[in-house]
């Protein structure tokens, strides 16, 4: 067993020093350690990597590096929400969202067409030309063809966006697929259901797009999962690895405690008892805040790979 060890301010200190030495402290600064480890073995093995995350961290300034992340290779399927797609957008479309306050006055931000993410506040007017955007989107998308899979949808998007740190945008750039399996749970589903008023036609199918899933890896290949938050973006990864034998490697990252039984405060050493992920598995759960968290894992994770000459793009 090691020793804990005292943590002590240094001037000019990196963050891939300060994260190393947060992970000889103990408590959740150890879980951070097994965490970079865990995503260092999963890339150094090849391992087909998903990242899913929620809407919310799309809100904030992690938008762009989600789109970093896939630019450099380390996210080979992304699984997210319908907001995240709806706000990537608006933002790709020249956005911008406003930093307020958690205790904020909420009647008199509706009044003023504010909607509030935490402390992040969203215009009404935001909506409004997403809508805008939206019919002239899928107004193109549509004289290709009229029927997509969600994920092939969201490819044909995000290539008519043209902004560096549009997560579509890389993706698509990429050939990294984007699984949305609640696309119908926001604006951008209700946008969906107007354009098919007027194409009866046109058709979103969700079935086709679990198949998809299903088949971007395989029972004998190596696979990863770095999942931030929970609910459907984090159980749509482990049920379609379950179905390809489970997972070789896990990182959760969330706020939730398992004392709930939710599928957001379960824990990689739960979800073991599923099949999901492998007993053999290198695994972590990181109880944290995942704007604070994640940026300190995946940057000492990025250096290290750099380090090594193992970092594309």
């Amino acid at each position: 067993m090691e020793k804990v060890k005292d943590l002590k301010w240094e001037s000019g200190m990196t963050v891939n020093s300060l994260v190393e030495r947060i992970g000889k402290t103990g408590l959740q600064g150890t879980e951070m350690e097994k965490a970079v480890n865990a995503i260092l073995k999963m890339k150094k093995a090849g391992a087909k990597t998903f990242l899913t995350f929620t809407s919310n961290m799309v809100t904030s300034g992690l938008r762009g590096l989600f789109a970093q992340l896939i630019k450099l290779k380390i996210a080979d399927v992304v699984i997210t929400t319908v907001g995240a797609i709806e706000e990537d957008i608006m933002r790709a479309k020249g956005e911008s969202f406003l930093i307020s306050s958690f205790y904020a006055n909420d009647l008199s931000l509706h009044e003023k067409g504010m909607n509030r993410v935490g402390n992040i506040l969203v215009p009404n007017e935001s909506y409004c030309k997403l809508e805008d955007e939206l019919n002239l989107i899928l107004a193109e998308v549509y004289k290709k063809q009229s029927k997509f899979a969600v994920s092939e949808l969201l490819k044909e998007i995000g290539l008519l966006l043209n902004d560096e740190d549009s997560i579509l945008y890389q993706a698509a750039k990429n050939n990294v697929p984007i699984f949305c399996p609640a696309i119908t749970d926001g604006a951008f589903g209700f946008h969906l259901y107007l354009f098919q008023q007027k194409h009866p036609d046109f058709n979103v199918d969700v079935i086709k797009d679990f198949e998809n899933i299903l088949f971007t890896t395989s029972f004998d290949e190596k696979k990863g999962l770095i999942s931030l938050g929970g609910g459907i973006t984090k159980h749509h990864a482990l049920l379609a690895n379950l179905l390809n034998g489970g997972l070789d490697y896990a990182v959760y990252i969330t706020t939730a405690h398992s004392s709930s039984g939710s599928m957001s405060g379960a824990t990689t050493q739960e979800a073991k008892s599923w099949g999901k992920i492998k007993d053999d598995s290198d695994a972590a759960t990181v109880h944290g805040e995942v704007t604070i968290v994640f940026p300190l894992i995946i940057f000492r994770v990025l250096d290290e790979l750099k380090k090594e000459g193992l970092l594309n793009g």
